[in-house]
């Protein structure tokens, strides 16, 4: 396609197929590994090592009263109890990205959801892992009839609702930070005043999952 008749076309990543020549995991590690690719790409060989991720679902919770569901956790590598949506890994073999979203929900802030949807995805980090993360937004709430023990850094989960305004506010200001945070709720905020005509399906595909995991729960090869 020329740039000519690229103008007007809907502004979409492309998915590229490449020649893997070779590839190995020069670390394994207990959640995710490190993988080294090499590739043939626009005429040259070219080597690149990145995190090879299960990739992870998000949350959003949102109530009638517009207030979203928050958790502050401690998170070790930037060393912060940072502000977060419920969140977790597709760390369970052939689970389902709803039905991670789902238990994520329960786990996290003992909440269950009538009403889901798609609202967002996104890549963490392009240039350095795979990881992508489903965020869905999650309506018509109640407690769930039961409440999970909670360890390690969920041990002190702190639970807090607030207005969805003000927690865009807090975003803009730079001073909540965590990514799907920030596009979980700028994407909801810009999805509200579009009447939420933007939601996608529960069920919508998703091709741009990482690769699936093996029976050990860690990054396998495609």
């Amino acid at each position: 396609m020329t740039d000519a008749e690229a103008v007007g076309a809907p502004l979409a990543d492309e998915s590229v197929e490449v020649e893997v020549i070779r590839t190995e995991t020069p670390f394994v590690g207990r959640v995710w590994n490190i993988r080294r690719d090499e590739v043939s790409y626009n005429g040259e060989s070219i080597v690149r090592e990145y995190m090879d991720h299960t990739g992870a679902v998000a949350v959003l919770a949102l109530d009638d009263d517009g207030r979203v569901l928050l958790i502050k956790q401690y998170r070790h590598p930037v060393r912060l109890r940072d502000w977060e949506i419920p969140a977790g890994l597709l760390d369970i073999a052939e689970e389902d990205a709803l039905a991670a979203a789902q238990r994520e929900l329960a786990e996290e802030a003992d909440l269950v959801a009538a009403s889901w949807n798609v609202l967002a995805e996104f890549a963490t980090s392009p240039g350095g892992s795979d990881e992508a993360i489903r965020i869905y937004l999650a309506r018509d709430l109640r407690a769930a009839d039961e409440t999970f023990a909670r360890e390690a850094e969920e041990a002190d989960i702190e639970v807090r609702w607030v207005p969805l305004d003000e927690v865009v506010d807090a975003v803009l200001a730079r001073r909540v930070q965590n990514p799907s945070l920030v596009v979980g709720v700028l994407t909801a905020q810009a999805a509200r005043a579009r009447d939420w005509a933007t939601l996608g399906p529960a069920d919508a595909p998703w091709p741009r999952r990482p690769r699936s995991i093996g029976e050990d729960g860690r990054p396998g090869a495609q």
